[in-house]
């Protein structure tokens, strides 16, 4: 799979860094609304461990982007952009982090219960099916799996959807999810990962919806301590993808768009 794509003329400037791990392609809305305005790079990640992707976003922005840089990360993403930045902070002018997971462990708790309790009793019942087959429990593709938990996730993150987009997502991996997040979970238990802020010098601003299940607190609090330049802004009405939610899309692209001015 080829691990960048271009949306809008060059320089590149900004750069949007997918979630997952292991789902390229779900920031290509964002880009294209961008790119109207600016060149945006889309960097999709390949590789199955943590120094992995770190190594190849950097390569990909080296390769393309017109340094610094502002990345704007989603969820994993944003949890990715954060710990690049924390490594080669002199080519990041500015980090924004939208509906980014927790930075403690504590506050991650009740994430996967919160998705399953906004799900139907039929979609919970699929989604513990398929968990077990990702988890090897039961026989199956796990790759698929992933897939379509996802989109039941996907729908218990959202407060107001609007009608779907053109499709960009590419397929989704298991085996990078598993793998990345494996050493994620590691840094963010042992502390290691809320300790990477004090090298970061640019601005971070996080933009979060109030009806995401990855708690306001988890990411606004430890941020506040461990940052030297920190925002939080709240999004009502609005979950875990703000340009997919009905009452919180525009202003969403009105906070991002001012912040890619500075």
């Amino acid at each position: 799979m080829k691990n960048v794509r271009f949306y809008g003329e060059s320089p590149y400037k900004v750069a949007v860094v997918h979630g997952g791990p292991g789902a390229p392609g779900e920031m290509a809305p964002v880009a294209r609304e961008l790119s109207s305005d600016m060149g945006v790079l889309e960097p999709l990640q390949t590789k199955n461990t943590l120094e992995g992707q770190i190594k190849e976003l950097h390569d990909v922005l080296q390769e393309n982007a017109d340094f610094p840089v502002i990345l704007i990360g989603h969820s994993w993403g944003a949890m990715l952009g954060f710990i690049f930045t924390s490594r080669y902070s002199e080519v990041v002018k500015k980090l924004v982090l939208i509906g980014s997971g927790p930075f403690e462990e504590k506050y991650a708790d009740n994430i996967t219960p919160e998705r399953l309790n906004r799900l139907t009793e039929a979609e919970r019942i699929e989604a513990f099916d398929l968990i077990e087959i990702i988890n090897g429990s039961a026989a199956g593709d796990k790759d698929k799996s992933m897939a379509r938990v996802s989109e039941l996730f996907a729908k218990a993150d959202t407060y107001a959807p609007l009608p779907p987009e053109k499709s960009d997502a590419l397929e989704v991996s298991e085996e990078i999810n598993r793998k990345v997040w494996e050493e994620a979970q590691k840094l963010r238990v042992s502390g290691e990962l809320l300790e990477l802020g004090k090298r970061i010098k640019c601005p971070v601003v996080a933009v979060h919806g109030d009806y995401d299940p990855h708690p306001v607190e988890g990411v606004r609090e430890p941020l506040s301590r461990a940052l030297q330049h920190f925002r939080f802004i709240l999004l009502e009405k609005c979950g875990h993808e703000p340009w997919l939610e009905r009452f919180a899309r525009d202003k969403f692209y009105k906070i991002l768009k001012n912040e890619l001015k500075y």
